[in-house]
């Protein structure tokens, strides 16, 4: 079975890129988060914009 990125319904904080991220590389969410946090503020909270462009282009997972 082929893994797919997906937006997290289950483990989200605002959109679920980063539950969605952590889902597709196996690790746990909170390292994605403090990644993502410090990655942002290294870089003069362009972050945020990258942030808003994945959660418009990656598809949310659909739970049954």
């Amino acid at each position: 079975m082929s893994k797919t990125l997906r937006r997290s319904q289950m483990d989200r904080q605002i959109g679920g890129v980063c539950g969605g991220l952590a889902e597709y590389l196996d690790i746990d969410p909170t390292a994605v988060r403090v990644g993502y946090v410090l990655l942002s503020i290294l870089t003069a909270f362009s972050g945020v914009l990258v942030y808003i462009v994945l959660w418009m282009v990656i598809p949310e997972r659909e739970y049954y």
